[in-house]
């Protein structure tokens, strides 16, 4: 993981290092030292390729596991680390660059933007910076950075099993945690298992056997699909039913590859029907219910009702970032939201989310009038943030001040490279200088099309960018090349 760390982030119980009050504030940043900072306080072992390696700044010829671990190749070429003495550009230069891109009629009459200097936290550019714009799944920054802000990045979700009411009854109970998978087949890397549940229950049943199976989601409440989704996303493979029981994230064959997949319309009675199997129980069983307030245990061992016999985590929180981002993940989001919602004391559903998502955000300093939020994916067309509250965002996730916020960068797209960005900044005319210099996350709905990330420039300088736009005439074939000359702009130039 790098040289030697020498202290490690906060608890997650701690309380938030204070925050210099006004609208926007200049953030110092440490980039590379606080997400090795971050990544080492929760145990985490990422595996990368060498650019990102190289870009989160590890040094593979020093520290204590440097030798049990393949040096990464040499990153000179993609994803270069930021030079803290590189050249800050101009807002003149900038405006230059950018003003002829902004304008072009495939983005729409609603073309918003916010450029910073992250070291500095100097505005570069603007341009209806500080309006609400629908963010589309660029809304997962927010998602992310709250859930690491409340949750920790080392937290996990439980899955347990509880004693029934019932002689005989399993009640399995959803913490919310919507990678768990069924068996070692399951669709997320290191996901927590149904089988291993199931084979706790058994022993500590004894020689019991269990005869029904009751679910129990209530820790999630309200309705299942979320306010201002366009009609055709329960069905269409981006979304589904959010339920606090599910496997695979609701999807029926969890060997389909990323993307949109024919999903559970009831994850939580499928993910039953699943554990059912896995115990011996028949399916026709499988009910929702409560799970029993713990009894005192009956005579013979018998585990009394309520009585925990088994109990499964999901992977930390900073893993559950780095897949929602990197795959654009819309339930893992919803998860998420409903995580900051429960260590917020709000309800745990898509109005509780959002409030607590939005309360989350004023906590940590930044300009709360200026983000509205009724679902955690982007999927809403309820959703608005300002350009300028997500280069805030990015800027306060950067800095030494919040280790714990880093955790965010993970899993940002490469340009050229990888996840939403992997097929552009390749073949598209005024986009080659992006490959592998823009780390971005996207976001498309029909006329919405948006990108929000970092990019290093020509000279070496990170900057902090957002590009919202809500009235795109056209469809992602015109829209997207835009969106990608412009950040390919700012990495091509010194913008002196």
């Amino acid at each position: 993981m790098g040289p030697p760390i020498s202290a490690l982030p906060a608890s997650a119980d701690a309380a938030p290092a204070p925050v210099t009050p006004g609208r926007r504030r200049r953030l110092p940043v440490v980039l590379a030292v606080v997400l090795l900072l971050v990544l080492a306080g929760v145990g985490v072992v990422v595996t990368r390729p060498g650019p990102v390696a190289g870009w989160l700044g590890d040094d593979a010829g020093s520290g204590s596991k440097a030798a049990a671990v393949t040096p990464d190749p040499d990153p000179a070429d993609v994803l270069a680390g930021p030079d803290a003495n590189a050249p800050l550009p101009t807002a003149d230069g900038v405006r230059a660059v950018l003003d002829p891109l902004v304008g072009v009629a495939a983005l729409g009459s609603r073309v918003n933007v916010s450029v910073a200097d992250v070291i500095s936290g100097q505005t570069l550019f603007a341009k209806g910076a500080d309006d609400g714009t629908v963010p589309a799944s660029v809304t997962k920054l927010a998602t992310g950075v709250t859930a690491l802000a409340a949750r920790g990045p080392g937290y996990r979700i439980p899955t347990r099993a509880v004693a029934g009411a019932k002689a005989g009854e399993v009640v399995i109970i959803g913490g919310g945690d919507p990678t768990l998978a069924i068996d070692k087949k399951g669709y997320y890397p290191g996901a927590a298992r149904l089988d291993d549940l199931a084979a706790q229950v058994r022993t500590a049943l004894g020689g019991a056997t269990p005869t029904s199976v009751t679910v129990d989601g209530s820790v999630y409440s309200g309705p299942v699909y979320g306010p201002g989704w366009d009609d055709d996303i329960p069905t269409g493979g981006s979304g589904g039913a959010v339920t606090a029981l599910m496997t695979d994230g609701a999807r029926r064959d969890p060997s389909v590859d990323h993307g949109a997949a024919a999903r559970f319309a009831e994850p939580d009675l499928a993910a039953g029907k699943a554990f059912a199997r896995l115990l011996g129980v028949p399916t026709d069983t499988v009910k929702r219910g409560t799970a029993p307030a713990p009894a005192q245990a009956a005579a013979g061992g018998t585990p009394a009702p309520g009585a925990e016999l088994g109990v499964v985590q999901s992977p930390p929180m900073i893993r559950m970032v780095d897949i929602m981002i990197s795959e654009s993940d819309n339930l893992v989001a919803e998860a998420l939201a409903r995580q900051v919602a429960l260590a917020r004391n709000q309800p745990a559903s898509f109005d509780g989310g959002a409030a607590a998502m939005d309360a989350q955000v004023a906590e940590l300093g930044l300009p709360a009038d200026e983000i509205t939020l009724s679902d955690g994916s982007g999927l809403s067309r309820r959703n608005r943030i300002s350009p300028s509250l997500l280069t805030d965002l990015i800027r306060l996730a950067a800095s030494p001040d919040h280790p714990e916020l880093a955790g965010v960068f993970g899993g940002l797209p490469v340009g050229g490279w990888s996840g939403t960005l992997d097929e552009r900044y390749r073949n598209t005319p005024g986009t080659a200088a992006g490959a592998g210099s823009v780390r971005a996350k996207t976001g498309t709905l029909t006329a919405v099309h948006s990108i929000a990330g970092l990019v290093t420039t020509a000279d070496g300088r990170l900057l902090t960018f957002a590009v919202l736009t809500d009235q795109v005439p056209g469809g992602k074939e015109t829209a997207q090349p835009a969106l990608d000359r412009i950040t390919a702009a700012l990495a091509g130039c010194g913008c002196g």
